[in-house]
């Protein structure tokens, strides 16, 4: 398992890793710097939230370790890692439709509601990491 010991780090590709599923205690980081922006991570073994410039990105519930995360426009992709089947909300474009990859194998369409969440269910138990990719429809 990649867990992300510092918490949250900028990789060399552009994109981000952070979380760290194996805390048994919360755990933060505050204003990172990121491409122009300022994430805020809160991490621990129940729940992983990351934040951008003060507004919704990522939560996963339990906690999860996220690599490689990268937003486009209008696209997000990324690697998860965890010790049991996870449930993910991702921040993106309110009232909009998705399809939304699972290890390359798309699992449907989906709207956002307003306020722009998309949820969705990785099922990471017996599993090293899960690739998500969703794609504006």
């Amino acid at each position: 398992m990649a867990v992300v010991k510092e918490l949250l780090r900028n990789e060399e590709n552009g994109t981000i890793s952070f979380g760290n599923h194996t805390l048994n205690e919360k755990a933060k980081l505050d204003n990172f710097k990121s491409a122009g922006d300022l994430l805020k991570v809160k991490t621990y073994k129940e729940i992983t939230k990351l934040e951008k410039n003060g507004g919704f990105l990522y939560e996963s519930v339990p906690g999860t370790s996220v690599l490689q995360f990268k937003e486009e426009e209008n696209k997000v992709s990324f690697i998860v890692e965890g010790d049991a089947d996870a449930q993910i909300t991702i921040g993106l474009k309110d009232e909009t439709e998705y399809e939304v990859f699972i290890d390359n194998k798309s699992v449907g369409v989906m709207k956002t509601v307003m306020g722009g969440k998309l949820s969705l269910s990785v099922e990471l138990e017996n599993k090293e990491e899960v690739s998500v990719e969703i794609k504006q429809a």
